[in-house]
Formats: C-alpha cells, sequence, structure tokens
C-alpha cells in the first residue's frame, strides 16, 4: 500500500505530547532531498510540550489543542489540518488515542510509532512491562494507526537487546535512538523510496 509522491513533498502533520525527540529526528529526515515529506504542522495536546519549542526552531507552525472534551478538540485538529492542506500525519509519542471517525478521515495515512515488538506489549508503560516479563528482546515498530489501540499493520521494526542490569529508563534511552532511525526508514518504505 505505497501513497504516491509527486514532484512536490507532501504536507504532515506530527502529533506529539512530551520532549518531541522523534519529532526532531522526523524534521531532520523532512530536510532530506530524498525524504517524501515536509512536516508543515506540529498539533499537541500539552502546552508544556517541550517537542513546541522545535516549532518554534525550525520556523513550523505549531498549535496546542485542549483535549477536555476529545471530540471538540478532534473537530478543531481536522479543521487545522485542512486550512494547512494536511495529508500525512505521523504520530510521535502523542499520549492521545484518535478517535474511530478521525482514524476514518484519515485512513492509511496515520503512522504512528510504538516502543515495543508489537503485537507484544500494546499500550503504556512497556519498559516496566518488558523488564518485568524478563524479556531478553525489545524494540520498536512503526505501524499504520487503525481503530485498535496498536494493532494496525506493521511497516518495520527493530530489535533492541535487553541486558541483565537494563532499567526502563537505560532500556528507553536505547529503544528511543533506533526509534529516530527506524521512523524515517518506514516512511521511505510506504512511499516506496
Amino acid at each position: 500500500m505505497a501513497l504516491s509522491v509527486g514532484s512536490k513533498k507532501i504536507k504532515t502533520a506530527v502529533f506529539i505530547s512530551g520532549t518531541g525527540s522523534n519529532l526532531k529526528s522526523l524534521i531532520k529526515f523532512s530536510k532530506l532531498k530524498k525524504s517524501p515529506i515536509s512536516i508543515n504542522l506540529i498539533v499537541s495536546n500539552n502546552p508544556k510540550s517541550k517537542g513546541l519549542k522545535y516549532g518554534k526552531r525550525f520556523k513550523i507552525k505549531s498549535k496546542f489543542f485542549n483535549y477536555k472534551k476529545k471530540s471538540i478538540a478532534e473537530k478543531k485538529i481536522i479543521l487545522e489540518l485542512k486550512k494547512n492542506k494536511i495529508n500525512f500525519i505521523c504520530l510521535a509519542g502523542f499520549m492521545k488515542i484518535l478517535s474511530k471517525n478521525f482514524i476514518k478521515s484519515f485512513k492509511g495515512k496515520i503512522l504512528n510509532i510504538h516502543p515495543s515488538l508489537l503485537p507484544r506489549f500494546k499500550g503504556l508503560n512497556t519498559h516496566e512491562r518488558v523488564i518485568k516479563n524478563n524479556e531478553t528482546y525489545s524494540g520498536c515498530t512503526v505501524h499504520f494507526v487503525n481503530s485498535k489501540l496498536d494493532s494496525g499493520k506493521i511497516i518495520l521494526q527493530k530489535k533492541v537487546k535487553i541486558n541483565k542490569n537494563d532499567t526502563p529508563r537505560t532500556l528507553s534511552k536505547k529503544i528511543l535512538i533506533q526509534e529516530h532511525k527506524l521512523y524515517p526508514k518506514a516512511i521511505l518504505k510506504i512511499f516506496n523510496l
């Protein structure tokens, strides 16, 4: 299911909630000639998200949406996406679950990165659960978003070995390094580049 790329880059929005380290790596990737995407909008549900500062630094429009009422927030986000002619969405540590209606309006055009080897360890507190379970490997997965949590079609995965002395924090750092490499590769893959 390759999306088509013309000579122009595909206008993309990145959704974040936290530090925005995947956002930063996607911005760097989007500036490469071979990249099929340009990042035109940053969406966050957290006004204190550190990732919003990348919007200022890279001159990318950034918007905070209050999620107290999810349906209202999503309507506003969809309007903003349409206004900015966004055709592709990358979730990068976005800690809200998108509604079925939202996903339907961008079917096959929303990607997410998850810090485990899906279908194992969906949801939150992944690293703690992986370590508690005495796993020898964890990793990260880039997948299409569908209406079930962390269940969309897998695009790419990267395995990371867990050492005996790894903590959720050290494991998180190791996996994050791989996430930054995997997300751009997955984008190139789905655009057949």
